[in-house]
C-alpha cells in the first residue's frame, strides 16, 4: 500500500472523527466508533509517524484556495494558546505569555497565517502554520531557576510564514495583524521584501514624527498625544478620524494613521490607532480592512469548539503536532462545507449533535424495549 495514500486516508478519517466528537478524542475511541474496523494501533501509528507540517497543509488546501483566490484578499497572522495544564512539559508544551490573561499559561502556542478571500461568501482557511517551540533551557544566574527559550521569535516565524505564502503564489493585497506584530521590521518586510501593504494597530505610546524633517531631527511624539478627532461616524458604535501622515522610527516610508473610537456594550469607550502603508486608503477603508481581522478570532474559536483542538490526550511532541494538524484540516473541511451549505461552523456542529442525540435516544428506547420483554 502506498504510504502517502495510507496516511492521507487515516488523516481524512481522523479529522472526521474530530468533527463528529463531543468529548475526548483518542485512538481507542475512534477504533470503538468503527467497531474495530480500524485498530487502535493503526490510529496510534498514524499519529506517531511522519510529522505533518505547514507544507503538507498547503498541499491539502491549495485546490480550495485556487477556486476563490483574489488579489483583494487579506492575510491575517495571529497566534493562539492551546491550554495544556496537566500534560508533561516539553519543548512544545511549555509556558507562554498570554496577553489576554496577563500571565503565563502552560500549553501550545499556535501561529497561523489565515487567508481570507472576498470571493463568493468569503473563504477563510489556514494556509501556513507554525508551532512555537522552546528547545533551549537557560538558567537564571540569580535564582538558579531554569526556563525554556525559543530559537526563533514569533516575529521571525511571522515573516517566515508570509514569505512562504508569497512563494506559494497566494495572491493577497494586505497583511493584517494585532498590535503584538506591529514591529518596524515586520512593516519593512511586508512593504519592501514582499511588496504588499498592511493595516496594523499601534500602541498609544508608539512614537511618531509628523514630517520627514521631524523624523531626521529625531522629533517624535506619542500617538496618543496627536490631535486626532474621531468625527467621521461609521455606525452608532464607531467613528474614525481623518487620516494623517506619520513616520515611525525604523520605517523609511510614510504611513497613514487614523484613530478609531468605539463604544463597548457596557457603554465604555475604547480607541484603536490604525496605521497603513497604503497611503491611498481612507480612514473608513482602513477600518473596514482591519475589521476583517475578526475572521482569525472566529477561526480560533471554531478550532477549539468544533474541531476538537484541545481534546486529545496525546503525550509526545509528534503525536501532539499531528493531532493539531488534523484539527486544522478538520476546520478546512468545515469551511468547505460552509461554502456549499451556507451553514456556519457552529450550526453544522449543532446538526451533528442533534443527529447523535437522536441516535442515542433511539438506542436507549430499543434497550428499554428489550428489558420490558425479557
Amino acid at each position: 500500500m502506498d504510504t502517502k495514500y495510507y496516511n492521507h486516508a487515516l488523516l481524512d478519517l481522523y479529522s472526521d472523527y474530530l468533527l463528529s466528537s463531543f468529548g475526548r478524542t483518542t485512538a481507542t475511541g475512534l477504533s470503538d466508533l468503527l467497531d474495530g474496523e480500524v485498530s487502535h494501533d493503526q490510529v496510534s501509528r498514524f499519529l506517531r509517524t511522519d510529522t505533518l507540517t505547514s507544507a503538507d497543509l498547503w498541499r491539502l488546501v491549495k485546490p480550495l484556495v485556487r477556486q476563490v483566490q483574489s488579489d483583494e484578499a487579506i492575510m491575517v497572522v495571529d497566534d493562539s494558546l492551546i491550554a495544556k495544564p496537566y500534560t508533561d512539559e516539553s519543548e512544545l508544551i511549555c509556558w507562554h505569555w498570554d496577553h489576554t490573561q496577563g500571565r503565563s499559561v502552560k500549553g501550545v502556542n499556535l501561529l497561523t497565517a489565515l487567508y481570507h478571500s472576498p470571493v463568493g461568501s468569503g473563504l477563510s482557511v489556514p494556509v501556513a502554520f507554525e508551532l512555537v517551540t522552546k528547545p533551549e533551557l537557560v538558567t537564571n544566574p540569580k535564582t538558579g531557576e531554569q526556563k525554556r527559550r525559543s530559537v526563533q521569535t514569533k516575529n521571525d516565524l511571522y515573516r517566515q510564514m508570509l514569505s512562504t505564502c508569497v512563494g506559494n503564489q497566494i495572491p493577497f493585497r494586505y497583511v493584517v495583524n494585532d498590535v503584538w506584530y506591529s514591529a518596524a521590521e515586520n512593516m519593512r518586510f511586508i512593504k519592501e521584501a514582499l511588496e504588499r501593504d498592511f493595516v496594523m494597530p499601534l500602541k498609544s505610546n508608539r512614537k511618531v514624527a509628523l514630517s520627514e524633517v521631524d523624523k531626521r531631527a529625531g522629533s517624535y511624539q506619542s500617538v496618543s498625544s496627536l490631535n486626532l478627532e474621531a468625527t467621521v461616524r461609521i455606525d452608532h458604535r464607531c467613528c474614525v478620524s481623518p487620516t494623517v501622515s506619520v513616520w515611525l522610527e525604523g520605517v523609511p516610508f510614510a504611513l497613514q494613521l487614523s484613530k478609531q473610537v468605539f463604544t463597548n456594550e457596557d457603554g465604555s469607550q475604547g480607541a484603536v490607532y490604525l496605521a497603513t502603508s497604503d497611503t491611498a486608503l481612507t480612514a473608513e477603508q482602513m477600518m473596514a480592512i482591519y475589521q476583517r481581522r475578526w475572521k482569525v478570532e472566529e477561526y480560533h474559536k471554531s478550532l477549539k469548539s468544533n474541531a476538537s483542538l484541545e481534546k486529545s490526550p496525546t503525550k509526545t511532541v509528534r503525536t501532539q503536532t499531528n493531532h493539531i494538524f488534523a484539527s486544522l484540516y478538520a476546520y478546512v473541511k468545515l469551511e468547505k462545507m460552509r461554502l456549499h451549505t451556507k451553514l456556519n461552523h457552529f450550526a453544522t456542529k449543532t446538526k451533528l449533535y442533534i443527529a447523535a442525540t437522536k441516535s442515542a435516544l433511539e438506542q436507549l428506547r430499543s434497550l428499554q424495549a428489550n428489558c420490558s420483554t425479557a
